[in-house]
């Protein structure tokens, strides 16, 4: 599976930075334990990074669709997302683009094995701003596309708060990035 494709030869130093910096934080994570694609090759000449892949997965976004419609908890899911989350940002991993279409599960599905993909946005920041940015992103992106879902996400939040060793800076962080959010929306 190819993850990144970039084109244009005056950019190529920029761009293989860039796939330095997918490759690294998919290295980081899966040496923490995340579950993350296993990265095969990168091809400086045409700026690509070939990943496994997750066969049979689903993403997390259609499983919390399905499970909606079903009535089912979301909850341990909620929980396992926390989890994962807290254990990157302690590795000083920022993802960039989370969003539940950047999950998957692989099967079966409910045993909740989560993987994190697309870390084409990724850094490593030890920074709680950008730590707390990259949990309203997904904030943002989690509830736009599963409305009716903040008890969910109250619960990765708590989850996250108990899991991260740094969780106490950055959870302030987030706060403060949701009232600059507000601000710019009622501005305009």
């Amino acid at each position: 599976m190819k993850s990144s494709q970039f084109s244009g030869a005056g950019r190529r130093s920029r761009h293989q930075g860039r796939c330095d910096y997918e490759k690294q934080s998919v290295l980081r994570c899966r040496k923490a334990g995340i579950a993350a694609p296993v990265v095969y090759f990168v091809d400086y000449v045409s700026n690509c990074i070939y990943l496994e892949d997750i066969e049979g997965s689903v993403t997390v976004r259609d499983f919390i669709m399905t499970a909606r419609e079903h009535g089912s908890s979301l909850y341990s899911l909620a929980e396992r997302i926390g989890q994962i989350l807290a254990r990157m940002h302690d590795e000083d991993v920022v993802h960039g683009d989370l969003t539940t279409s950047n999950m998957l599960l692989r099967p079966p599905h409910p045993d909740l094995n989560l993987v994190l993909i697309d870390f084409g946005l990724s850094f490593i920041s030890a920074l709680p701003e950008d730590k707390g940015v990259d949990l309203y992103v997904l904030e943002k992106a989690f509830l736009s596309t599963h409305p009716q879902t903040e008890d969910v996400f109250r619960a990765l939040l708590q989850t996250y708060t108990a899991a991260s060793k740094k969780s106490s800076p950055v959870i302030k962080k987030l706060d403060e990035v949701r009232l600059r959010g507000r601000k710019r929306s009622m501005v305009g």
